[in-house]
């Protein structure tokens, strides 16, 4: 190879490693945003808390179902809201929604029936918040407090907003997510929809 073929090709190599850099450098970033917003806790008094759906195991709810519950009872316990709004549909072949799970395990726990809403037709984190929306305007309410996973609270906060919520976040305190292949992975599904999302619309 000719001293000028070996300097256009180092030249391509060269830009092929600072594009690289950039890309790591970019995705760092994204994924440093992702973990500082869900260590975040913005509870304040707001006008309804609002739980996002998980797995439910018939009638009871899986570990991390579990988690986003207890977190917004004891929110709502705190008094920050005098409502909760549980999010969460219809699995494959369940006899209960989501939502139904978290509404029977709420009120074993002491919340009064009247503070409790509930929405049986979502199925992705963008349609709980769509319903969520919509109890909102129908009740008259204007902010709300987020309740998921601390991975999971960007994009949560994300999709409230553009949802019209005027929302905040407060992730649970405690995760079935803690092991450092489950976060990682977790991690890299949230890296993955944050860009997704630039591109394609959330249904």
């Amino acid at each position: 190879m000719s001293a000028r073929g070996q300097r256009k090709r180092r030249g391509v190599l060269g830009w092929a490693w600072r594009l690289l850099l950039l890309l790591a450098l970019w995705l760092a970033g994204v994924a440093s945003y992702i973990v500082w917003v869900g260590e975040r806790d913005q509870a304040a008094p707001a006008d309804v808390i609002i739980v996002l759906g998980a797995a439910a195991y018939d009638a009871r709810p899986s570990p991390v179902f579990a988690e986003r519950i207890r977190h917004g009872i004891d929110l709502y316990q705190r008094g920050l809201a005098k409502h909760l709004i549980f999010t969460g549909g219809f699995g494959n072949g369940a006899r209960f929604s989501e939502s139904q799970v978290a509404q029977r395990y709420a009120l074993k726990h002491g919340v009064p029936r009247q503070a409790i809403l509930i929405e049986t037709r979502s199925r992705t984190t963008h349609q709980n918040l769509q319903q969520a929306a919509a109890l909102m305007k129908a009740h008259g309410f204007k902010r709300a407090i987020i309740v998921s996973d601390p991975l999971h609270m960007a994009r949560a906060l994300r999709l409230a907003r553009e949802a019209g919520i005027d929302a905040l976040g407060s992730s649970t305190p405690t995760s079935r997510f803690r092991s450092f292949e489950t976060r990682k992975r977790f991690l890299l599904q949230e890296v993955y929809f944050f860009h997704r999302d630039l591109f394609v619309k959330t249904r």
